[in-house]
């Protein structure tokens, strides 16, 4: 089973090593491994030429963006500027952030995962951080969402859902889409994989309202809207984030923001996201 791999990196120099030493140490190597240097200002770069050097299946492409670290457009943008440079010979696309170790088994065991099931577009194991000396796990989302961290793709699945979405919001808008044209998720929770910068930690502040605009571009409505934008700052433990997902949503509605999904997928994400709360209240 091929698998493509796709890594933006923005100023990566204190991890990208470690992430491209746990995949050259898998025991299902990697057919592809793409670092997309994206306008970084640091030793990222040299660093990755080091290993395209040693590793002909490591490549190096540059890209140049905006200095600001937005979560969605950017990150897409440089993915698909490394997507551009690969052949269609993969079986599983996968997007990988620069910060990640993987464990050594971990491409076989999504691998095998994909055999076995026919119909299983999307997998990963769960993300960790470490806290206080230890490894916990990255708990921000719920346990069956694969985070945009790792996301690894069957072929048929990632073309079938149009790839990705230049948006904030990308890496729900992809399962929610996956499963509106009959594909499985998969999350492995015996797959930990040490995730070295937490999330968001280095975003800058005018992201702050993109959550609540990707609610309105997935045609969430109000109503799901203010119970995921609840659930959300409650997670992560604020009640300012809250305010700014609220006002992300209805300064996209009211600038008519396109939106990322048809009326028909959007009411097919309606029901799901309904059936999801309704489940957990009964």
């Amino acid at each position: 089973m091929n698998f493509y791999i796709i890594i933006p990196a923005h100023n990566e120099e204190d991890y990208i090593s470690k992430t491209l030493d746990s995949l050259t140490q898998q025991t299902l190597l990697p057919k592809r491994v793409v670092v997309v240097n994206d306008n970084s200002s640091d030793h990222t770069a040299p660093l990755v030429k080091d290993y395209a050097l040693k590793h002909k299946w490591i490549s190096l492409v540059n890209t140049t963006s905006s200095d600001k670290h937005l979560p969605g457009s950017k990150i897409i943008n440089a993915f698909n500027k490394g997507f551009d440079t690969l052949d269609n010979n993969y079986d599983i696309i996968c997007k990988f952030d620069a910060d990640l170790i993987f464990p050594n088994t971990y491409l076989e065991a999504i691998a095998n995962h994909f055999k076995i099931n026919d119909r299983l577009g999307m997998a990963s194991g769960f993300c960790y951080i470490e806290k206080n000396g230890k490894w916990v796990l990255e708990n921000l989302t719920n346990k069956d969402h694969i985070r945009g961290a790792l996301k690894a793709y069957k072929k048929e699945c990632f073309q079938q859902i149009g790839r990705l979405k230049f948006s904030m919001g990308w890496d729900t808008v992809d399962e929610l889409l996956a499963k509106y044209h009959g594909w499985k998720l998969l999350t492995d929770d015996s797959l930990h994989v040490k995730h070295l910068k937490p999330t968001g930690q280095s975003y800058n502040k005018a992201s702050k309202y993109l959550q609540g605009e990707a609610m309105y571009k997935m045609r969430y409505g109000l109503w799901i809207t203010l119970i995921s934008a609840l659930k959300l700052a409650y997670k992560k433990r604020s009640f300012r984030l809250f305010k700014d997902y609220m006002s992300g949503y209805f300064k996209a509605k009211s600038n008519t923001t396109e939106f990322l999904v048809s009326i028909d997928e959007g009411k097919y994400i309606r029901r799901l996201r309904w059936k999801g709360i309704l489940n957990k209240l009964t």
